[in-house]
């Protein structure tokens, strides 16, 4: 702004001054240019011409504008001056008095440094220096070069407003993009604070499911591994149970199958018919575990069934096949289960029953099923002596089966036991569910 504002101002000033020095030159150059004679062939002005000149400056209308008036030779001498004792000297051509001679007008404003010029240095009042060549009509050649003083009262006031308004216009401008700039650069600043916090908060929640998924991947791989484990488990169970109860069954009706009152024929019917009779009865036993075991593998039709039908059914289930009573409480869930998680259910209660009814005698057993923004829940009790929860051994596959069970999901396995009975509860997030 102040570059501009001392440019644009200076400027102006040079106009201004050029342009009231031109006015004030055409006005002298009219009134004297008459009176002049011809300067061409005359060095000197005569008394004549002194005296009108005397008169024009001191008593006729340029008396009160021109203080000041010199007219000289191009040698620097001077031809006239309204001071008597600076006619006829001579001075050292000034660069404003040669350029004048080569035809240019010259004006100044406040700068009287002229050596010919200390009166007019003494006034102390504005003064307007004007240097103004005098051509000859007829060939346009410089013949002369009037010097005047102009007292410039009015002009420095004009010259000042000019100044004033320059500064203020330049100002404004420069304020007006000033404000325009740092509405743009606010707006900027406040949109790039925006994406900022917008790229921490994406960053921040794309760090939390990195985060999320390397847990998730770690709890893949813990639940993968454990499968395989449990698996393998269940397997060698499986085979302990078909060895240790049909097998043992059938192997017995076998070798009573050898026995001597069947092929004896000295046997008498009745003995004959109660060895056939124990022999119908181990394999009727056998193929009783045998269902049971079945059973316990075959899942019923539950991928249609809503999630109070498949508790009432797992219920239902153990009640015929120990004739326990088992409390259900059931709470229609909102949404819809997939079939995953209903055979999470069917599996999870069917254990815990299991547990209960092997460990703790089956008292009062209850099994209950919530639901509550979003997370279903299902709780199986009893009030049996309970158990320390480290003494079970690391191969049993009761709870550990259930915790994987539950937690393959996404969901959530606890276990509270005391001598007054035990409580497994499972916990499922239906929405991660479906976004799963």
């Amino acid at each position: 702004m102040i570059l501009v504002g001392a440019l644009v101002t200076s400027l102006i000033e040079a106009i201004v001054i050029r342009n009231s020095a031109a006015t004030t030159a055409l006005y002298v150059d009219s009134i004297i240019a008459p009176i002049l004679p011809d300067l061409k062939t005359s060095e000197t002005l005569d008394d004549v011409t002194t005296r009108v000149l005397d008169e024009t400056f001191g008593q006729g209308a340029l008396g009160g504008r021109v203080i000041s008036f010199r007219l000289w030779r191009r040698d620097g001498t001077i031809l006239y001056s309204t001071e008597d004792g600076m006619r006829g000297k001579r001075f050292d051509p000034s660069e404003d008095l040669k350029s004048a001679f080569a035809g240019r007008m010259v004006a100044q404003f406040e700068r009287v440094d002229d050596p010919e010029s200390p009166r007019e240095r003494a006034l102390g009042k504005p003064l307007l220096e004007i240097y103004n060549p005098v051509l000859q009509p007829w060939s346009g050649e410089v013949v002369a070069v009037s010097e005047f003083y102009e007292v410039a009262d009015d002009f420095q006031n004009s010259l000042s407003q000019a100044r004033l308004q320059s500064w203020l216009a330049v100002a404004g401008v420069t304020l007006s993009f000033f404000l325009l700039l740092s509405t743009i650069v606010f707006r900027g600043s406040r949109t790039i604070e925006s994406q900022q916090r917008t790229l921490t908060q994406r960053v921040a929640e794309l760090s939390d499911l990195l985060s999320q998924n390397k847990a998730l991947h770690a709890r893949a791989q813990r639940a993968s591994q454990r499968a395989t484990a449990l698996n393998e488990s269940y397997l060698r169970r499986l085979g302990a149970d078909l060895h240790d109860g049909p097998a043992q069954l059938v192997a017995y009706a076998a070798l009573r199958m050898d026995s001597e009152l069947l092929v004896d024929p000295k046997a008498s019917r009745r003995s004959r018919d109660t060895e056939i009779s124990a022999i119908r009865s181990r394999l009727q036993e056998a193929m009783d575990e045998i269902r049971n075991i079945c059973t316990g593998l075959v899942l019923p039709q539950i991928e249609s069934a809503e999630v109070s039908d498949v508790l009432q059914r797992v219920v239902n289930a153990h009640r015929q096949r120990t004739g326990a009573d088992v409390t259900l409480s059931t709470a229609i869930p909102v949404r819809p289960l997939s079939p995953s998680a209903k055979i999470c259910i069917y599996r999870f209660v069917q254990e815990a029953l299991n547990n209960g009814y092997r460990h703790g005698g089956g008292t009062s057993q209850s099994v209950r099923q919530d639901y509550d923004n979003g997370n279903i829940t299902v709780e199986v009790s009893d009030e049996g002596a309970g158990f320390d929860p480290a003494n079970v051994r690391p191969g049993a596959l009761g709870l550990s089966g259930l915790r994987e069970r539950v937690e393959s999901l996404g969901g959530t396995f606890n276990l509270d036991t005391s001598c007054h009975g035990t409580t497994v509860k499972m916990s499922l997030n239906v929405h991660e569910m479906e976004h799963a």
